[in-house]
């Protein structure tokens, strides 16, 4: 029925019962080979706020496991750091205890060519030095985990309406920005669990498609029997798809950027082919990476094969 090029998926944070921040390069590599099989041709293993000497493991292990090749797994593009330069008022799930000042000083400890993208909070950097730091680097810079962000500077935001202050109608918002300003590229959480449909419609409506980034925040449950999960020093419950702390607080998504896909074509969120471009082109062109993969989608809005090329 439908044809695109593989799957790009720049936030995630394992699955297959993989958690990328507590797990070996064997490990990764298998998750790769999983991830191919979901459509995914390339991904970003996405570290999170931790302490200093953990994040430059985390960024160790990875480049191992990028550099292994094969034809049957998704390509390591780079690494999303998320965090630790947020905002404590919006951690969500990140542990409070790690996050760190917008310090170039204290960057350069963990600062590796394999750091592709890094989700920040943009109005935390009071020297006005950070951010264009950072950019010299040729990372890409994203608003996230912050509060009335301001967004001249960033390339993307993280996980839009997710973990930074809300919708409001008098004040200078996040979210209000990133759907008003065109030049930057918003990802979001289309598992209508994050941000129910009538948010998802709205935004589809407001943004335009090039713009949209597709991500589904997975964890280590998604694709996997667990029900309980130790992320950020807590345990997240498997509750009905839903992945939360025993608080209550949303950590990632259950879902793989391929259901994400499916679920907006089944509840006609958008078309297929506008969901394919905001999972798979979109990201291509954003990173400038190469697809060799055809994926082939079948009428039920499933993968049906994936053929090399």
């Amino acid at each position: 029925m439908y044809i695109s090029q593989g799957l790009v998926e720049q936030h995630i944070h394992g699955a297959f019962g993989i958690d990328f921040m507590n797990c070996g390069e064997e490990e990764i590599i298998y998750a790769a080979r999983k991830l191919f099989q979901c459509g995914i041709t390339a991904f970003f293993p996405t570290v999170m706020t931790e302490n200093i000497d953990k994040i430059k493991n985390r960024i160790s292990v990875i480049k191992k496991a990028m550099t292994v090749k094969d034809d049957k797994s998704a390509q390591i593009a780079g690494i999303h750091l998320e965090g630790p330069f947020i905002n404590c008022e919006k951690a969500g799930i990140h542990p409070k205890e790690f996050i760190k000042p917008l310090n170039i000083d204290i960057f350069k400890q963990i600062e590796d060519e394999a750091v592709k993208i890094i989700t920040l909070a943009p109005e935390l950097d009071k020297t006005g030095n950070f951010i264009p730091y950072l950019k010299s680097k040729n990372i890409k810079i994203s608003a996230g985990h912050c509060v009335a962000a301001d967004l001249s500077q960033v390339n993307q935001v993280t996980h839009l309406f997710n973990a930074m202050d809300g919708f409001n109608h008098r004040n200078y918002s996040t979210p209000v920005n990133a759907l008003n300003n065109n030049e930057i590229f918003i990802e979001i959480i289309a598992d209508s669990k994050h941000v129910n449909d009538d948010v998802l419609k709205i935004t589809f409506k407001q943004k335009p498609i090039e713009k949209i980034l597709l991500i589904s925040d997975a964890l280590a449950p998604a694709h996997s029997n667990k029900k309980e999960h130790i992320f950020a020093g807590q345990t997240i419950y498997n509750k009905n798809g839903n992945l939360v702390n025993k608080d209550g607080t949303i950590a990632g998504s259950s879902f793989l950027l391929c259901d994400i896909v499916k679920n907006i074509a089944d509840k006609h969120l958008l078309t297929i082919e506008n969901a394919l471009k905001a999972a798979s082109l979109n990201q291509l062109n954003y990173h400038k990476l190469k697809s060799n993969i055809t994926v082939y989608w079948n009428e039920t809005n499933e993968i049906e094969k994936i053929i090399k090329i």
